[in-house]
């Protein structure tokens, strides 16, 4: 059974449902429109490469065309044309499209420029092939066809780079079990889980997801809560505790009371946060339209002006003012433009990538550009996401690897996350670790377990309370373990305790450094978790984070990135799980953990492949490189152009008689382009600064 990833509604997979295949995974829906929906940025995305390749097809022959005339059959300048018009007004309608819109909301962008310059040049060119008796000159239609070409390629790396955004809420849809066990009538009953009403009692077993937020009626268990929560302990439930759906019940069965189903779950609300961030965010102006909002008027008016001065004040032809106008827009639209911003994305993520950070497209590299506060959520991004032993405290005449042997004995059997770093530790000292001659779990209090003739506890104050056995001697190095964010563990042997074992989620090895550095850049850092104040604390305090948020659910994650952005700042976001989707969305720029979740890594628009934060600091560094070429490159798009604009307007031809001589236009466009490329490849010896 299968939900509609569009509409919602229940699809029976074996029954005659619309299948898609998108990216290697199968889709069912309910209806050929939902499919259309579902596919419709993946539809879109193939035809631009197809008119990228059709386009760079008819450039790359209207090139050889200007140099190599191969077909006799007709004048080598009509087969130009022919070229040239499939690439001008096929290939690039959509210029046409969105020039129509901008000329309606009464401004400028790239668009119009594109289409003045290309226009220009394929009008002059027809009129010089088709009516040389009064047009007469060099023809044009390679430059147009290529600026076309350039210029979609430019698109298609763009829209590539951004193309799996929604991939973030697919997978977080994929996260959410299918069925429910229903207790009906005194029986379980397998439905799919959208059909789970509210107050139905529902069974989840050891290893299983949790299908609905609700809460325990009977049994006990150890859920694991970090993919929504961030909690990195699992969490112990028993009667009355809340349960979350999507989390995964550890141990023990439980029967849950379904308290919100459907939309209203905390999964479908963080769904939700992540859709909504990632649709209403405002995408960033491209500074490319910054300058054509004033560059194409000032162009137009520049021609205007000259074929008014030639016609009126020089008395000039009809035929002459009018080829300086054109000469104008023709010079004006620079070839390297479509090279601009694409050759320095290309260069920069490929050196990203060299450095293990993947940059997903131009807008993310704006965003790190301006960043000014880096927010970091705790678990599994600046600690490891796991428990481990840290501390092992020894009373009596014991050693420390006596205190490991009898905690892994009784601990050998358990499924707890926490018995499993105290073997996990007990194994990686060297020690055997015999099987114990009986085993009990104790819900909410530990183990007990008895060999060769002892009791042995494992557990916290409670277990010691219940079996007599006095810990105040020890309760001011459980004190300071606890003040220290860790979790202390008491060791029994035959009703003594031989020692205390701390277990805490441990710092990555890189992490302070990382937070240093970013502190030494200027940057503010905030940490961010849904563990509880007093670990947040301790962990902040080792990194020398002074603003933390604590106990923060993944919804309010969201809420604390817009109330930093409230304060006028440019903020990051560093997670690694699903509980940090909505907040990566929501900040002005996401940085995933490589190996954190897949929704975080889709929502993120930087990735960090090798888990290492301080490819946060690299990161930021060059984006800002890279961002600073793109703004070069632009300028050099642009300068040789505009230097040739007063030549095309004739202000040679009085004492030269110079009017567009074909050589200033071949010059300002290779010339422009070698600049931009070159430029572009100088990123290539970026190294990061420590």
């Amino acid at each position: 059974m299968a939900k509609d990833p569009v509409c919602g509604m229940y699809v029976d997979e074996t029954k005659a449902a619309i299948t898609r295949v998108v990216r290697g995974k199968t889709y069912y829906f309910c209806s050929e429109t939902c499919a259309r929906t579902f596919e419709k940025p993946e539809i879109e995305l193939r035809n631009l490469k197809i008119l990228v390749v059709f386009s760079l097809g008819f450039a790359a022959l209207t090139l050889t065309f200007s140099f190599f005339p191969i077909l006799p059959v007709l004048p080598n300048n009509v087969w130009l044309f022919l070229f040239a018009t499939l690439v001008q007004f096929i290939a690039g309608w959509r210029f046409y499209r969105g020039t129509y819109d901008a000329i309606r909301n009464k401004t400028a962008n790239m668009d119009v420029l594109i289409v003045v310059g290309t226009s220009a040049a394929w009008l002059y060119s027809t009129l010089v092939t088709f009516l040389p008796n009064i047009f007469t000159g060099e023809v044009y239609f390679d430059t147009a066809a290529w600026i076309i070409a350039f210029i979609l390629l430019g698109k298609l790396l763009e829209d590539i780079a951004k193309g799996k955004a929604s991939e973030s809420v697919r997978r977080l849809m994929d996260l959410q079990p299918r069925m429910a066990r229903v207790v009906k009538n005194g029986a379980e009953e397998e439905v799919p889980v959208e059909l789970v009403q509210l107050g139905e009692i529902v069974v989840v077993r050891p290893g299983e997801k949790i299908p609905v937020d609700g809460i325990v009626i009977e049994g006990y268990s150890s859920v694991d809560e970090k993919m929504i929560t961030g909690e990195s302990m699992p969490v112990e439930k028993n009667v009355g505790a809340e349960v979350i759906g999507a989390t995964l019940n550890k141990a023990g069965m439980l029967k849950v009371k379904a308290t919100k189903v459907g939309a209203d779950t905390t999964l479908s609300q963080i769904i939700k946060l992540v859709d909504e961030a990632q649709v209403s965010r405002a995408p960033i102006q491209r500074l490319a339209d910054v300058i054509a909002s004033y560059f194409v008027p000032t162009v137009i008016v520049i021609g205007i002006v000259s074929y008014l001065a030639w016609y009126f004040v020089g008395k000039a032809p009809f035929i002459f003012a009018f080829t300086t106008f054109i000469a104008v827009l023709i010079i004006a639209c620079p070839c390297a433009l479509g090279l601009a911003t694409p050759t320095a994305i290309l260069v920069g993520t490929g050196k990203g990538a060299e450095n293990g950070i993947l940059i997903k497209g131009g807008e993310n590299l704006e965003r790190a550009y301006k960043i000014q506060t880096i927010v970091f959520d705790k678990t599994g991004t600046l600690t490891r996401g796991e428990p481990a032993v840290t501390d092992i405290v020894v009373f009596g005449n014991q050693t420390e690897r006596d205190v490991l042997r009898f905690a892994a004995i009784a601990e050998k059997g358990s499924e707890h996350p926490l018995g499993e770093a105290v073997v996990e530790r007990t194994r990686r000292e060297g020690i055997e670790i015999p099987d114990a001659d009986s085993f009990e779990a104790i819900p909410g209090h530990g183990v007990k377990a008895t060999y060769g003739g002892k009791e042995i506890l494992l557990g916290n104050r409670r277990l010691m309370h219940t079996y007599g056995i006095s810990i105040a001697p020890m309760e001011e190095k459980v004190g300071a373990l606890e003040e220290d964010g860790k979790t202390a563990m008491f060791v029994s042997v035959a009703k003594e305790v031989i020692g205390i074992i701390g277990v805490a989620d441990t710092l990555k090895e890189h992490s302070a450094e990382a937070v240093r550095r970013l502190q030494k850049m200027g940057l503010e850092v905030v940490m961010l978790t849904g563990d509880n104040e007093r670990t947040a604390k301790a962990i902040a305090k080792k990194l020398g984070i002074t603003r933390i948020s604590a106990e923060v659910l993944p919804g309010d994650k969201a809420m604390v990135i817009k109330r930093l952005q409230g304060e006028g700042k440019t903020v990051a976001m560093v997670g690694d799980g699903i509980n940090d989707a909505p907040a990566l969305a929501q900040a002005d720029i996401g940085i995933a953990i490589g190996g954190g979740t897949d929704v975080a890594i889709e929502t993120g628009g930087i990735v960090l492949i090798k888990d290492d934060l301080r490819d946060v600091v690299t990161a930021i560094q060059l984006s800002k490189r890279t961002m600073s070429k793109i703004k070069q490159n632009l300028f050099w798009a642009f300068f040789y152009n505009v230097a040739f604009i007063p030549i095309a307007a004739g202000v040679l031809y009085p004492a030269f008689g110079i009017l567009l001589n074909p050589v200033f236009a071949a010059i300002a466009m290779a010339a422009s382009s070698v600049t931009v490329v070159t430029n572009s490849l100088l990123l290539r010896r970026f190294t990061p600064k420590i």
